[in-house]
């Protein structure tokens, strides 16, 4: 299983870094709105044996994401209100087969997944866009690789209940290994680009993102354990689903995108 982690890993990383450092915005817009569309049918798709939610509306708003680049913001607040009416005349038109219940956890798949990743595209067409975006995966994925090596080694201490593999070592691991291999980048962009970014700040970005994707992660946990599910699908293996792959960025996108104003 650590092996086939490690492998499916490595090719999405590849995957990620030739999109991010070849692509342009409508690259990036398109490959969002694939993630987006992806992960917010698994969120639905986990939710067919217990509620009548409606996955129409959520995917149609993943698929617009593609053309974020051309749509002003009033049009992307639209949307949004848009979909929530039509959530609540749905109710109406079949007569309560589809209820309250079910359109909340609809609403809020759409808030939680389309509300949250549509700020990775923004952050990329930001001025140096294409430098700060990696931050992004340094916090997501950087904790999650230290935390997951760290925390299998000499993690004693649970985390919370949520996730019992979880250890607070290897949550402390997984900052700390995110905010070094920030350092690091950050060092190489001062030397190389005429940015000039503040050591202490962006240790202090990192540290925040970090534990606001730790907080995602088990964010998707509570979720799954909610369904009673162990994935949302298992479409990369060693990983489960797009959705368990990008759970912690889902957290710290939103965030980033008003931090990175300090730098």
């Amino acid at each position: 299983m650590k092996i086939q982690r490690i492998i499916s890993g490595t090719i999405l990383l590849i995957i990620v870094g030739i999109i991010l450092i070849l692509g342009n915005t409508t690259a990036v817009n398109l490959a969002t709105s694939i993630v987006a569309i992806i992960a917010i049918n698994e969120y639905f798709n986990s939710f067919k044996n217990k509620n009548n939610v409606d996955k129409w509306i959520g995917t149609i708003l993943a698929i617009l994401i593609a053309f974020i680049g051309i749509t002003p913001v009033k049009v992307l607040i639209l949307e949004f209100l848009v979909s929530i009416v039509l959530l609540f005349l749905k109710v109406i038109v079949t007569q309560m087969k589809t209820n309250f219940n079910d359109i909340a956890l609809s609403g809020f798949g759409i808030f939680y997944i389309i509300g949250f990743i549509i700020f990775v595209p923004l952050i990329f067409r930001t001025n140096n866009g294409k430098l700060l975006i990696w931050y992004l995966a340094i916090a997501a994925w950087g904790t999650d690789t230290f935390a997951y090596l760290i925390g299998s080694k000499i993690g004693k201490h649970k985390l919370t209940k949520l996730s019992p593999k979880k250890s607070i070592e290897g949550s402390i691991a997984g900052t700390l290994g995110a905010v070094l291999m920030a350092l690091v980048y950050t060092y190489f962009i001062n030397k190389f680009t005429n940015m000039e970014i503040s050591y202490l700040a962006i240790s202090g970005i990192i540290i925040l993102l970090s534990i606001l994707g730790q907080i995602g992660d088990l964010a998707a946990s509570s979720i799954k354990r909610y369904i009673g599910i162990k994935d949302f699908s298992n479409l990369i293996p060693g990983h489960g689903g797009m959705l368990d792959r990008i759970d912690s960025l889902l957290f710290i996108a939103p965030f980033a995108y008003f931090l990175f104003a300090f730098i």
